[in-house]
């Protein structure tokens, strides 16, 4: 299968492209500077620069590429790149392939639960409706943009990521230096949900839905999401760090701003993958304590 991958230079992408050409497909990446090999095609998502004969012979679109949402302040410029990088290039992309002659066959885009808000402790699936707030609305417009590929009969998946959980980068290289410092603690009451995946798990569950038949939204987290407090606690026995005190929602607030702290930290979603179970997909990192072990390099 030839596949074509954008934002491969990412925690995903970078994890992503090796792996699909382990498993003998022919990669092309999509970048946005001027190109350097072969298997390289520039495009400007953000000003639907793409040609649609450059996925004349592609099957398959995995859609990664957008603007990190928790790296910085969210101040109105950042907000701003965090919706447009989603809207513009999976327009972009969607609209290239509805004009691909022949067309791929399927796109595979980027999404997260946070589709879905802030649900307290109910479980969520993907049949559960969008949630309120900032992120709940991008992400509600950022599906919304492969319209295009859909109603040209391409096999559309929105796969809603969690909290990816790599030995490096992602959400581990912003908490993993302060718990092996022994300063990691709960947030704030600690009651949030945080749902976590694996990097191996995030990786193999794209390569799966490139072959299932499956399409729509799919929860792309492990099969128990737990509170933000069951994480801590998991953290220092993984590392065997004492217990220290919480961080107050309120200095979440400060240091963060209120909007960025409320919606990223503060809040969760207990997001489970029903569509991937259904589908017997079956996960390396189950459970926390198998994602933090696997991320620390810690055995049992």
């Amino acid at each position: 299968m030839k596949v074509a991958v954008t934002g491969s230079s990412g925690l995903v992408g970078s994890a992503l492209v090796p792996d699909l050409q382990r498993r003998g497909h022919d990669v092309v990446r999509f970048v946005r500077r001027p190109t350097r090999s072969a298997d390289e095609v520039r495009w400007n998502p953000a000003e639907g620069g793409l040609d649609p004969a450059t996925l004349a012979d592609v099957d398959a679109v995995v859609h990664l590429a957008s603007v990190n949402v928790g790296d910085r302040r969210w101040t109105d410029k950042h907000k701003a790149a965090v919706l447009s990088s989603r809207i513009d290039g999976t327009t972009t992309i969607s609209t290239a392939m509805a004009a691909a002659e022949p067309r791929p066959r399927v796109l595979l885009s980027a999404s997260a639960v946070g589709w879905y808000g802030d649900c307290g402790d109910r479980v969520l699936t993907e049949k559960d409706p969008a949630g309120d707030g900032l992120l709940a609305d991008v992400v509600v417009r950022w599906e919304a943009a492969t319209a295009a590929a859909e109603d040209a009969g391409v096999r559309v998946v929105h796969f809603r990521s969690g909290l990816i959980c790599a030995p490096k980068g992602g959400l581990m290289g912003r908490v993993l230096p302060l718990f092996k410092l022994g300063l990691g603690s709960r947030l704030g009451g600690g009651e949030q949900y945080w749902p976590l995946i694996s990097l191996v798990d995030e990786v193999s569950g794209i390569n799966f839905l490139l072959d299932a038949d499956i399409h729509g939204p799919v929860n792309l987290t492990s099969p128990e999401p737990v509170t933000n407090a069951e994480f801590t606690q998991t953290m220092r026995r993984v590392l065997r760090r004492p217990p220290v005190p919480p961080v107050p929602g309120f200095a979440l607030r400060l240091v963060l701003g209120s909007e960025r702290a409320d919606q990223i930290v503060l809040t969760g979603q207990r997001a489970v993958p029903k569509v991937l179970l259904d589908h017997g997909f079956e996960f390396e990192h189950a459970t926390a304590e198998a994602i933090l072990r696997y991320t620390t390099n810690r055995s049992a």
